[in-house]
């Protein structure tokens, strides 16, 4: 009986976590040079952790001499921080050590809206590592940290676009 109500758990998580991946959509530019490809966000953004939600672009351009680029948009829900600073860094802590970090210009108001984009450098490694937390480094640090669910969810939309053609 243990049994089964253990398979009937492990089946309805991977159920769940197959359920949130999104679906990939396609764009190319009126010249054809340049294909887009992102996650579906029309309903609602993926997310990372509480109050984290996110997207992931990669542009595809024509020709051996451009590389693809990818990146990682991150909006933070209600997250309206007044700061000192002309800048603000938010940072991506991979399970590796690795930090992705990116420099926010501060609004004219004063206050940073909650929404970035990193540059994602190698994808494939951030397949290899996963994130374990991201910084807003604002008047008080505020950290977001990422459930294994969310980690697992996450890898696969970020194979997803890797693989869109």
């Amino acid at each position: 009986m243990k049994k089964v109500i253990l398979i009937l758990a492990f089946w309805l998580i991977n159920f769940s976590i197959n359920a949130q991946v999104a679906k990939v959509l396609k764009s190319v530019n009126e010249a054809g040079d340049v294909a887009t490809f992102e996650l579906d966000c029309s309903k609602q953004f993926q997310t990372l952790a509480k109050g984290l939600r996110y997207n992931i672009t990669r542009h595809e351009f024509k020709g051996p001499e451009m590389k693809n680029s990818y990146r990682l948009l991150l909006v933070m829900d209600g997250f309206y921080s007044s700061t000192l600073n002309k800048t603000m860094t938010i940072s991506a802590v991979l399970s590796d050590g690795t930090i992705i970090e990116a420099k926010k210009i501060i609004e004219d108001d004063g206050f940073f809206d909650g929404a970035c984009t990193l540059k994602i450098k190698d994808p494939k490694a951030l397949l290899e590592a996963h994130i374990d937390k991201v910084i807003v480094h604002a008047d008080k640090d505020v950290v977001y940290t990422l459930s294994a669910q969310n980690k697992a969810v996450f890898k696969k939309n970020l194979n997803a676009i890797i693989t869109a053609k």
